[in-house]
């Protein structure tokens, strides 16, 4: 099993690839957000800014023609040319590189060292988003099952999950990648007695083989964190479910301890109004 790394796991996903790895991620081209949960830090690219490179030239000029103002200033307050100069330059070229690269598409950079896996396969991409996705689901469960859970030790049973479901996903791509290439020679015209396709057919049942394997490992993993997140769901909603039972009672107590209701409310209501109508119209028939 692949453990987190010291400074926990980092799981990047862009519109090609998804990177996991123990060590924090790079972008390539463009900008990232990064938002961290437990042990796990997540990466996705920032959409481009649709800034095209007239609109940056542009914002560029009217920047640089303000700080030869604002220097033209400063140099006539006493402040060295040069330093005010320099500054300027300094800012302009700042802004006009993370305005480039704002504008690009975010693409985050292969990682380096150990641990570190790249799923290029859209199947074992989808596989990984989901399980991803089904354990930010169990993080949020936690709150509510914090007397019944030790956090810690949860976060680094998942993120190991995570982390190990990752380099099973990484086999997969090149088993899948091993398979097609069997598959592709085995379209030939020699006879099947021949020692190459004996050979062929020999590592084509070993290729099957770690194909099985390997899904029944990925899916025991994408099994108990699906577990562990409908666990912890339906525990929840049995505990709201069960607050909303103590709270009727408690009403339903309040209300029995208040005694039945009055019902001689209406009819002596209902009497008064008649008695009325009919002094009314004696009043009418007098006239």
């Amino acid at each position: 099993m692949v453990g987190p790394g010291p400074k926990g796991l980092h799981i990047g996903i862009d519109a090609e690839k998804v990177v996991v790895s123990p060590l924090p991620l790079k972008m390539r081209t463009g900008r990232a957000r990064r938002s961290r949960c437990g042990s796990v830090t997540e990466v996705v690219p920032v959409p481009p800014s649709g800034r095209g490179r007239e609109d940056r030239i542009r914002f560029a000029s009217q920047l640089t023609l303000a700080l030869v103002l604002l220097s033209a200033v400063l140099s006539a307050l006493g402040v060295a040319w040069w330093a005010a100069a320099s500054g300027s330059v300094a800012l302009v070229a700042f802004v006009a590189v993370e305005q480039a690269r704002a504008a690009r598409a975010g693409l985050i950079a292969l990682p380096m060292g150990e641990g570190a896996h790249v799923l290029h396969a859209v199947e074992e991409r989808f596989a990984f988003e989901r399980a991803f996705v089904v354990a930010k689901r169990v993080r949020r469960t936690w709150p509510a099952l914090r007397h019944m859970i030790d956090p810690d030790d949860a976060d680094r049973s998942l993120s190991a999950s995570l982390a190990e479901l990752a380099g099973i996903m990484a086999r997969r791509q090149q088993i899948r990648r091993l398979r097609e290439e069997l598959a592709q020679a085995t379209r030939h015209d020699l006879p099947a007695d021949s020692p190459a396709v004996r050979a062929l057919a020999e590592q084509r049942l070993k290729a099957e083989a770690l194909w099985r394997s390997t899904a029944a490992a990925a899916n025991r993993i994408l099994a108990s964190i699906n577990a562990a997140a409908l666990a912890g769901e339906n525990l929840i909603r049995e505990q709201g479910i069960g607050e909303t039972a103590r709270q009727a009672e408690l009403a339903i107590s309040r209300l029995t301890a208040a005694g039945p209701p009055r019902t001689d409310a209406g009819p002596e209501l209902a009497e008064r109004t008649a008695a009325v109508i009919a002094a009314y119209r004696e009043l009418a028939a007098d006239r």
